[in-house]
């Protein structure tokens, strides 16, 4: 295949990030959409209008014999349609969280490895240049690390219907943690060890064996420690629910929010109006040496430019056959953990890695 031709994509899942994918593709020169799959019929925006929305994932890979299928269906479809995917030749992007156990993320990384496809996992993180920046800031303090993160949403109308949704097979501290635990894992480079977790079901429209509000503890082997808060639903307080920082003995790094921004705006969750960088040292009068830096990050990409650079990554990946070793085992080092605080959340007990 020329370098110049465009991969034909099937997109599976036409939810929010599905269709935010869908416009990526559209718009990229790089890629052709060969096929829409979703459930139901719903409305497609500007460049993917009057596009056919099909109903069988198989039936698309069959008849349209794509180069790349998205993946963006719930999580607990994920694992079987992306070794699917790679079975049937394609590479494959699969949104966050890359499968509902450590043992299918790991069986969908093994398939990419034995069928010589790429594999790009939604960390749409990984593609912001303000929190390439934060990483970057942290790394430069050295550990032993604090990580305090948190990402809540007084959800309604729509989007709590979404979220009632979403757990159905997973809960807030999993599905919105991975990315977190993943910003971690890049600045320390240590091994977590430890992981507690504690939940609530603050509402009867939360099914009776899931919880709305968690909150993980991880403990690393050197010496870092962080936790992660994530909770869904009308009743979530919108004080401080947007909380990212680290600290090391040499100061902190931390994401500032704009005044008056909401929870339930989707570029809330990515957007980080200022970085403070503190320095702890001071001097012979025990006063700090340098006032706090601020970084302001104005003009930083909003939510549907992060989900192009994601697949810009992708094509990326594919044409120039870059090694994604080191991006697949993060991706299933950081859903183990939040798997794990799940499991201490529903046992009582701290869960050993």
């Amino acid at each position: 295949m020329s370098l110049e031709t465009p991969l034909r994509v099937v997109v599976a899942g036409l939810g929010n990030m599905g269709r935010s994918h869908a416009l990526a593709y559209a718009t990229n020169p790089g890629f052709r959409i060969a096929a829409l799959v979703n459930r139901s019929d719903v409305p497609l925006p500007g460049p993917l209008a009057g596009l056919e929305i099909r109903r069988s994932f198989e039936d698309a890979l069959a008849d349209e014999k794509p180069d790349v299928a998205c993946i963006a269906t719930y999580s607990d479809s994920h694992a079987d349609y992306a070794v699917r995917a790679m079975e049937a030749g394609c590479h494959v992007f699969v949104e966050k969280p890359l499968a509902t156990t450590v043992a299918d993320a790991q069986r969908v990384v093994d398939a990419a490895k034995a069928n010589g496809r790429k594999l790009v996992i939604g960390y749409i993180l990984r593609h912001h240049p303000s929190w390439m920046r934060l990483i970057a800031e942290a790394r430069k303090l050295g550990g032993p690390y604090v990580f305090r993160m948190n990402l809540n949403q007084q959800s309604s109308g729509p989007t709590w219907e979404t979220h009632k949704q979403l757990m159905r097979t997973m809960s807030p501290i999993v599905d919105c943690g991975v990315h977190y635990l993943d910003v971690m894992l890049q600045i320390t480079d240590a091994r977590p060890v430890e992981v507690r977790g504690m939940g609530v079901r603050l509402s009867d429209e939360v099914g009776p064996d899931m919880y709305n509000y968690g909150h993980l503890q991880v403990l690393f082997d050197d010496g870092s420690v962080g936790w992660y808060e994530a909770g869904w639903g009308p009743m979530i307080s919108e004080t401080a629910f947007f909380v990212k920082d680290v600290i090391s003995p040499k100061g902190c790094v931390s994401i500032v929010m704009a005044e008056g921004a909401k929870s339930d705006d989707i570029d809330t969750h990515t957007k980080t109006s200022t970085i403070r960088l503190h320095s702890a040292a001071t001097g012979a009068d025990g006063k700090f040496l340098k006032a706090d830096e601020l970084l302001s990050m104005q003009g930083e990409p909003g939510h549907q430019e992060l989900c192009d650079r994601e697949q810009a990554y992708l094509l990326k990946a594919i044409r120039e056959d870059i090694d994604l070793t080191r991006h697949m085992d993060d991706a299933v080092r950081s859903l183990a953990v939040c798997l794990a605080a799940d499991e201490s959340v529903r046992t009582g007990a701290a869960v050993k890695l």
